[in-house]
């Protein structure tokens, strides 16, 4: 339709002296430079919003240490004790025929037996490594996606600003039971982390 509008509209007879626009400078300048401009302003924001993605966290952060294996998650707390909690999904129950069990726990599939748990309201400092081959610890909710990978340790930091259970998965194919490594996590009041580091002993 387009076509049929520009062939009638601009044809010869209708336009016998037409437009000269084909090597009009300041039409080139125009066009070159607005892109330009419309990408400086993009990039300003983005640069600024990457910066802080990669601030260092701050003296008051909480440590703590993810790391993959095929396939559950063992996290530990450097800064307090250094001691670990191993987190696997937990199995389906269901008989033959009947409905699959619903975890009170959280969903089938993200429910685990071990949650990470930290405080609302506190900066962590995350660092994620791997025992075996490539993982990524994920929780869509914290904006969190950090790869685990077999010798490194990588860093990002977040803060939870309400209580509640988060829930993820590894989001790296990692093997035949990538499928099956969730994260919960168990985001509970200052109080409430103190009493359950010091039960950890």
């Amino acid at each position: 339709l387009l076509l049929l509008f520009v062939i009638v509209r601009f044809r010869r007879s209708a336009n016998p002296t037409p437009s000269r626009t084909s090597h009009n400078t300041l039409i080139e300048v125009i066009w070159t430079l607005v892109p330009v401009l419309i990408l400086v302003a993009i990039a300003v924001p983005s640069i600024s919003l990457l910066a802080a993605q990669f601030k260092p966290a701050g003296k008051d952060a909480l440590t703590i240490k993810a790391t993959g294996n095929q396939w559950y998650w063992t996290y530990s707390y450097p800064d307090n004790g250094g001691f670990e909690i191993i987190s696997n999904m937990l199995q389906d129950k269901a008989e033959p025929g009947k409905k699959v069990r619903q975890y009170a726990d959280g969903p089938r599939l993200l429910a685990v037996d071990n949650r990470l748990v930290i405080p609302v309201n506190r900066e962590i400092r995350l660092l994620t490594t791997s025992n075996d081959v490539i993982h990524s610890f994920a929780v869509p909710a914290f904006w969190v996606k950090l790869d685990a990978t077999p010798g490194r340790i990588n860093e990002m930091t977040f803060k939870v600003e309400k209580e509640g259970v988060y829930f993820g998965q590894c989001s790296e194919l990692c093997g035949a039971r990538h499928g099956f490594m969730p994260i919960a996590v168990e985001v509970v009041s200052p109080e409430r982390f103190a009493a359950w580091v010091k039960s950890k002993g």
